[in-house]
């Protein structure tokens, strides 16, 4: 999918995001980045909307690579199909995010949070890595299970194989039933736990061919938890994954293996929103 972004605009909000005061609680920058060291996998966590962690996010990422840290980075927000869009774009265009973004970027994200990212790949010329399973390939996992979407080998090759976790299973659907204030429709559940396994799974893969290098992974919040999402697919690589969340509530801590916690964002809240009135 290619859309055009009006660069203007799209200058103006990246530059308002890198000035705006992000005040947080937690490890600074620098000790977020000092704790890269030698660890193949690094998983930086977000609040989609939360401009002021992924504020946070950069500048301990930007400090590693300063240093001269040189890893490839893995994003959710580029669909995996959209990778030879994207080594297209940088072969036309070597420097340029905002062509990248416009080529390869769905309409789903808020692309001048992640702007500064892109940017820091081309900059250091830097693996850039569509690592998200789509909307379209999970909906198929929702209506035909995992078989609807992967062979078995791909199974084998990706971890799905036999029944998720008990533990697993019980926070995710804690997260479903969250999210749906309640009301999450039972008879989805199974097709819905696959789904978000089989995306975990997929970011794992997408990350391991980077080991070496070491990856990065920017993603929610959700996808970098060490009991439920990425780290669960990088089967006995545990010690070699360091997971940051940059969350909202304090509450959040002891999901990652670090958390920073962020002024939230007011929102409105859904669940009000969906009750009838009256």
């Amino acid at each position: 999918m290619s859309f055009r972004l009006r660069v203007p605009t799209l200058l103006a909000a990246t530059l308002a995001l890198l000035t705006a005061g992000c005040a947080a609680s937690g490890p600074s920058p620098a000790t977020v980045s000092d704790s890269f060291a030698g660890k193949p996998y690094v998983l930086l966590g977000e609040v989609h909307d939360n401009a002021a962690g992924q504020q946070q996010r950069l500048a301990a990422l930007t400090r590693a690579l300063e240093q001269g840290w040189r890893p490839a980075i893995a994003m959710e927000q580029f669909d995996r199909e959209q990778q030879s869009v994207i080594d297209r774009a940088r072969r036309e265009r070597p420097k340029d995010a905002d062509y990248l973004i416009a080529q390869a970027g769905g309409r789903a994200w808020q692309w001048p949070l992640y702007r500064p990212v892109v940017a820091l790949a081309l900059q250091y010329d830097l693996p850039l890595v569509a690592a998200n399973l789509s909307r379209a390939d999970a909906g198929k996992i929702v209506r035909g299970g995992l078989n609807g979407l992967f062979s078995a080998d791909e199974r084998q090759t990706l971890g799905l194989t036999g029944a998720l976790p008990p533990d697993m299973v019980a926070a995710q659907t804690a997260v479903l039933d969250r999210g749906h204030c309640g009301n999450f429709p039972k008879a989805m559940l199974p097709g819905m736990l696959a789904a978000q396994a089989a995306r975990d799974a997929v970011m794992a893969q997408a990350l391991r061919p980077y080991a070496q290098r070491g990856a990065v992974l920017i993603a929610g919040n959700g996808h970098v938890r060490r009991d439920v999402g990425v780290p669960r697919w990088l089967s006995g690589e545990a010690g070699k994954v360091v997971s940051v969340g940059y969350v909202e509530s304090a509450a959040a801590h002891g999901e990652f293996d670090m958390a920073v916690v962020v002024p939230a964002v007011a929102r409105k809240d859904p669940c009000l929103e969906a009750k009838p009135a009256g």
